[in-house]
């Protein structure tokens, strides 16, 4: 099927003869049965789409089918991580399409496929989402299963992966017959599709000089989003592994053009170099990212989250009766400010009795609705500092008394081949076991994902978050959170810099010289402005959850995150003389 934008029904009317968006995601969490995503970067991918979806953005979207999914996490009773695969099938869920493109690999010819899901928005609109497949009998043994593992494997295996994907997903988009106009490369993993483009521009294969007419043709069909803010979490590859892999033709054409540094080839560098837009995450990302690469433009974008799908049910049913259109245009969601307080907290008693009920599903441990609890879910990466909160025991011990109990919920996963992440799992919960008592009560959460972290974020009493500055790039949990009407204590990083009102929205963590020092600004927030707010004041409590919800759900979700993507990146306004500049038409 081909898709365009001659369709008038389309309620999104970007410019007349545009094309299509072809957005690129190493994963995309589509649906909660496909185990297509690990964690913050699949999921906003998905939110993307569903907002894209649901705007009637022209868009089509590319990623590899992971057969095999990321894990099952298993935590055994005193913390240790095993880990086991999520086998799944593409045909109970996609239709495969007759199109098939090649990929060399090592020298070898592989060939891809492509299994379609129709995302369908709440105007009917549909985003394909096509996952790109080896697993064919054609292909070898090893070449089927390029496509199993999301992150699995070793560097050869990814480099191998981001083959298929940056240049398989090119290559079938022209096979499948999309008119696309702008290709967006939602992280590095996808960069090579801008060296597919190139051949394709110069009349196809590595060979032939490229010159720099060549690279802006190519340049003007890009955009990138960079997600890390770190420099050892952008892909990087040896020139050898490059040579051995891509192709010595590939490998040098790449180095001519500027894409290899310090003798590495950096997926980040040539996602940049072919790119005539790039942005970070958030507004602090964004400028740590210029310090990164000063030789790039790179502008911001902050993130946001899905409403209608990280909304508690309950909530959803409030909004409903309240602001109805909410769900037609998530700035409504400003009136927030003036739901009914009472209706407010009947409405989170019920998500939360959900999330504990369900706690006690898996652990067998009966919680108490009453009593103050804190969620904390994510990677388990040293540098979100899962085990701050313990930093001084008895202190905190102390805080849960004064509260009159204090439940916190964990959960998260580390990545297999993270011995220092496993090590954090296993010391918070060996932690958790020797600090429970009647007060205090921990919970650490097996197999984190999308149907927990929607329980979690929803039906928690305040969500924390503990980042080592500036590695948070934007963080998306406190986003669901506070879409529920759950306030936030966290360390001023990522969006929490833009998102936090004192005491409105939630309550920043203040910088400290160590983690001991932050640690206790930590229990000091706690102490003075949480627990008794909480306590003595449920009516205050109320009205810290509507401005939570009015504040940042109306901002930090997708819908105008998507629309800023359209203004800025997709098709952004070029006028040639300031006074004749016109807005776009967004809408029939």
């Amino acid at each position: 099927m081909q898709l365009t934008l001659s369709d008038k029904s389309l309620p999104y009317q970007i410019f007349p003869g545009h094309g299509l968006v072809a957005y690129f995601s190493m994963e995309i969490a589509i649906n909660p049965a496909m185990p297509t995503y690990s964690g913050g970067l699949g999921m906003l991918a998905g939110d993307t789409l569903r907002s894209a979806a649901d705007l009637g953005v022209p868009l089509v979207a590319f990623t590899l089918a992971h057969r095999k999914g990321y894990f099952q996490q298993h935590l055994s009773a005193d913390g240790e991580q095993t880990e086991d695969v999520q086998p799944w099938n593409p045909a109970n869920f996609c239709k495969e399409e007759a199109a098939r493109v090649t990929v060399s690999v090592e020298d070898r010819v592989v060939t891809v496929r492509a299994w379609r899901y129709d995302l369908v928005g709440r105007s009917g609109h549909v985003v394909p989402i096509y996952l790109l497949d080896t697993d064919l009998d054609v292909n070898s043994g090893w070449d089927r299963g390029l496509t199993d593992h999301l992150y699995g494997g070793d560097t050869n295996y990814r480099l191998q992966q981001e083959i298929v994907l940056g240049m398989g997903g090119a290559r079938m988009a022209n096979a499948l017959g999309l008119t696309v106009s702008v290709y967006h490369m939602n992280e590095g993993h996808a960069a090579l599709l801008t060296l597919a483009l190139l051949e394709s521009q110069l009349g196809g294969g590595p060979q032939g000089a490229a010159t720099e007419t060549d690279v802006a043709q190519v340049r003007n069909k890009c955009v990138f989003t960079t997600h890390t803010p770190v420099p050892a979490g952008h892909d990087r590859f040896s020139v050898e592994q490059s040579i051995r892999i891509l192709g010595g033709d590939r490998t040098a054409r790449l180095e001519r053009l500027g894409c290899v540094s310090d003798g590495l080839l950096n997926m980040t560098l040539i996602a940049l170099r072919f790119s005539r837009y790039a942005n970070g995450v958030a507004l602090q990302h964004g400028k740590v990212s210029r310090a990164m690469f000063p030789e790039a433009p790179i502008d911001s974008i902050t993130n946001g989250v899905h409403a209608s799908t990280w909304l508690s049910e309950p909530m959803q049913q409030l909004l409903d009766t309240h602001i109805p259109a909410w769900r037609y245009d998530n700035l409504c969601l400003r009136n927030a400010i003036d739901l009914p307080e009472q209706e407010m907290l009947q409405t989170h008693g019920r998500t939360k009795e959900t999330l504990l009920g369900e706690v006690a599903a898996r652990t067998g441990l009966v919680l108490n609705p009453k009593v103050l609890t804190l969620g904390f879910a994510r990677r388990a990466a040293t540098y979100k500092r899962a085990s701050l909160l313990f930093t001084d025991p008895e202190r905190l011990l102390a805080i849960a008394k004064q509260a009159g109990g204090l439940q916190v919920l964990y959960a998260g996963k580390a990545h297999p081949q993270d011995a220092p992440g496993k090590e954090l799992i296993r010391s918070v919960i060996e932690t958790a076991g020797k600090l429970s008592n009647d007060l205090l009560r921990v919970v650490y959460l097996e197999n984190y994902a999308w149907d927990l972290g929607a329980l979690l974020t929803a039906g928690v009493d305040v969500w924390v978050n503990t980042p080592r500055r500036p590695y948070e790039a934007s963080g998306t949990s406190g986003m669901k959170a506070a879409l529920n009407g759950v306030p936030s204590l966290s360390v001023l990083d990522g969006w929490w810099i833009e998102g936090c009102i004192e005491g409105l929205t939630g309550w920043a963590i203040e910088d400290g010289a160590d983690d001991a020092g932050e640690a206790l600004a930590l229990y000091s927030k706690l102490e003075s402005a949480v627990v008794p707010l909480y306590l003595d004041a449920p009516e205050k409590w109320a009205g810290l959850m509507r401005t939570t919800l009015a504040f940042n759900g109306s901002y930090f979700n997708t819908d105008r995150m998507v629309q800023q993507y359209v203004r800025k990146a997709y098709c952004p306004l070029k006028p040639k003389v300031a006074a004749q500049v016109e807005e776009p038409s967004l809408a029939n």
